[in-house]
């Protein structure tokens, strides 16, 4: 990509879209096309289509879906598969229709089977059952990366897929109902802190591992891929370390100051047992993350704190 080239960066409200804004603004380039979901609903195949035609992009960055943690993907299916599916479906046949130069599409590390063996190879995709909890929404970003392929081996487009781990960092969801798991805890210990609580209750064992991103990190991989990587096989990005949820909570509190006690509701789901990606193909790329966990969480608390806190509902 040259400095001059126009990027359309689907979803650059979100988490991960406004990541790679900060990082594209700040190596310079100038032309980037940012529609609010008020100046284009992504979810309309006619509007999004008008839009590829005016605007013609060179590079499109598919960081737009609608996300959240178990319960709200639990309870909320069909909203999970069907309006990623349409977003997916609006803004890949639109990148095609006017012979977009290439596009990145961001799955998620939940499209690998349940109990797939760990590290999370690229090649476990579709190998068994997916994780109930997110099923809808693995399958919407399965369906997201089998059209990326399809377009690469039908007609030759450069569209490839990156497969994050679980991610935090600036403009993350801290809703306690919606987030995800590392955000829901930065928010439930800083309560707990704030009320003086003599304990925190969180859902599960605390045995289930995971491994943690930071989305500027994230924004690192995907603009180095761009430059970098044609093929129509996905690629992991994570950072090639996971711990459990209890050590995660238990890192959290000491973050956020809190003294007391963390007690465990068992009758609550854990989710995925595991997922840690194997990175090796990200590596041998020549890539790897950078920022450490602890330090990526207090960075993380503290934008909260000064910029984000009145958007969650405390």
């Amino acid at each position: 990509m040259n400095p001059g080239d126009s990027i359309f960066v689907a979803g650059h409200r979100g988490m991960v879209g406004s990541a790679l804004v900060r990082l594209l603004r700040a190596r310079g380039f100038t032309n980037l096309l940012l529609r609010t979901r008020a100046e284009l609903d992504l979810g309309d195949a006619r509007a999004v289509r008008a839009f590829y035609e005016h605007e013609r992009p060179a590079y499109v960055f598919v960081a737009a879906a609608k996300v959240g943690g178990i319960m709200a993907n639990a309870s909320q299916p069909v909203e999970f598969l069907s309006e990623n599916l349409q977003v997916e479906l609006n803004l890949i046949n639109g990148a095609h229709a006017v012979s977009v130069k290439k596009l990145l599409f961001l799955g998620s590390s939940c499209i690998y089977p349940k109990f797939a063996p760990q590290p999370l190879r690229e090649d476990a995709l579709l190998t068994g059952l997916l994780e109930p909890t997110n099923e809808a929404y693995a399958l919407a970003k399965i369906c997201g990366i089998k059209l990326c392929q399809a377009y690469s081996r039908q007609y030759g487009a450069n569209f490839i897929s990156a497969m994050p781990t679980n991610l935090y960092g600036p403009e993350d969801n801290f809703d306690l109902k919606t987030s995800h798991v590392l955000p829901a805890l930065l928010h439930k210990f800083h309560l707990a802190k704030e009320k003086g609580e003599k304990s925190v209750m969180l859902w599960g064992t605390g045995s289930a591992y995971r491994e943690f991103l930071h989305v500027d990190d994230l924004a690192e991989a995907c603009l180095f891929l761009m430059g970098s990587y044609d093929s129509p096989e996905l690629v992991n990005v994570g950072c090639g370390e996971d711990l459990s949820i209890r050590d995660l909570a238990a890192l959290i509190s000491r973050v956020i100051g809190f003294s007391g006690q963390i007690e465990w509701d068992t009758t609550k789901p854990d989710g995925t047992p595991r997922k840690w990606l194997d990175v090796t193909k990200l590596t041998e790329l020549g890539w790897h993350a950078k920022i450490p966990l602890e330090k990526g969480l207090r960075d993380t608390y503290q934008w909260w704190l000064a910029h984000g806190r009145q958007l969650s509902k405390i």
